[in-house]
């Protein structure tokens, strides 16, 4: 069981247009590859966070300059799938855009991951902060199995597993040896995989291995125990502590599968998610609820805290159970991300009141 440092934690991340709009802050290549904006521009995004909403413990690390390799504040997976041949394409205002390869064979169109230029261009980016710091830290959010295939080869990878299962696997096998290839390479030199994944692993346990599952709401059960979950199941083993990132609304389709699992210490459970059904099938996992910031624009932060309490009730275990609202734009009040932090921080004083 991989319990939090303290009771429900809770993060958000800002999307690049809420970025772009407040700060003028912009996402091109130097922003993900040049050391001393990697530097600058995290130090900057600190300072905003804690300018804003520092009472409540977010941007602690303002008065830091620190070495970070990722986008420490993004949700932004691109960096695998552009080593392995997809393009993609840098704005001022928005993520990375991968533009989907579209392979017409199930084998991967690069040899190695760590021929390409971009990942030439990455390494000595990690290099020069390295040799300026001594040390670096943060990783890159690295994606999935399926997230990754339907990147290369698009729907048609479910066609392929109609008419050519073994070939499927085959090709999910190879993507799965270019994660654990790039992850390795990422933990050997900062310790963490995936806190560029979902940050709220920091507060568990920062060596989670952290498995992107956002495209299983494309699948059945059926096929995820066919062809996918063997992954899972040898990363559970092999590199643990072990997570799944789930954004979709319907994780808990999958929990029985999941509860199958030699260890799952982390779901990220997408909003609209079955909360009960999850924690009934897995009672040690720590379950990180994620808002809805579509939503919660429309509440008013009396039902935001609200909608927190309860779902801080189906899930049980305060140290079991997070928050986290991510690609929050500049449509949503500063009041309502005040009312998340505030609802959990009042959750972890009532808990701590009853001890």
């Amino acid at each position: 069981m991989t319990r939090s440092s303290q009771p429900y934690p809770v993060d958000i991340v800002l999307a690049p247009e809420w970025w772009h709009s407040t700060t003028g802050i912009t996402f091109d290549e130097d922003f993900f590859y040049h050391p001393s904006r990697r530097i600058e521009v995290e130090q900057q995004m600190e300072k905003v966070l804690y300018n804003r909403w520092g009472n409540y413990g977010i941007g602690n690390r303002a008065s830091e300059l620190r070495p970070e390799i990722g986008a420490v504040h993004l949700a932004a997976g691109f960096l695998l799938s552009e080593l392995l041949g997809c393009t993609v394409e840098y704005s001022a205002a928005h993520p990375p855009q991968v533009i989907p390869l579209g392979i017409d064979t199930l084998s991967l169109p690069v040899t190695s991951i760590f021929d390409h230029p971009r990942f030439k261009k990455f390494e000595k980016m990690a290099d020069t902060l390295y040799d300026s710091f001594g040390y670096i830290t943060g990783d890159i959010n690295w994606g999935g199995v399926l997230n990754i295939a339907l990147d290369l080869r698009g729907e048609n990878i479910f066609l392929d597993a109609m008419d050519n299962p073994n070939m499927v696997d085959i090709f999910f096998s190879s993507l799965a040896k270019a994660i654990e290839d790039f992850t390795g390479y990422i933990y050997r030199r900062t310790g963490t995989t995936s806190i560029s994944v979902n940050r709220t692993i920091d507060a568990v346990q920062s060596k989670i291995l952290l498995h992107s599952e956002c495209t299983h709401t494309m699948i059945s059960e059926e096929f995820y125990r066919t062809h996918l979950m063997r992954f899972d199941q040898l990363w559970s083993r092999s590199r643990q502590p072990f997570g799944i990132h789930y954004c979709g609304n319907d994780p808990h389709r999958f929990a029985d599968c999941f509860a199958k699992l030699p260890a799952l210490d982390f779901l990220d459970v997408g909003w609209g998610g079955d909360i009960a059904t999850l924690r009934k099938a897995l009672p040690d996992t720590f379950l990180n609820i994620r808002l809805d910031p579509v939503s919660l624009v429309h509440r008013s932060p009396t039902e935001i805290e609200s909608i927190v309490t309860d779902l801080a009730a189906q899930a049980g275990d305060p140290w079991l159970c997070g928050f986290c609202c991510i690609n929050i734009d500049d449509s949503m009040p500063d009041e309502n991300i005040a009312a998340i932090f505030r609802s959990a921080a009042e959750l972890r004083d009532q808990h701590t009141s009853m001890l």
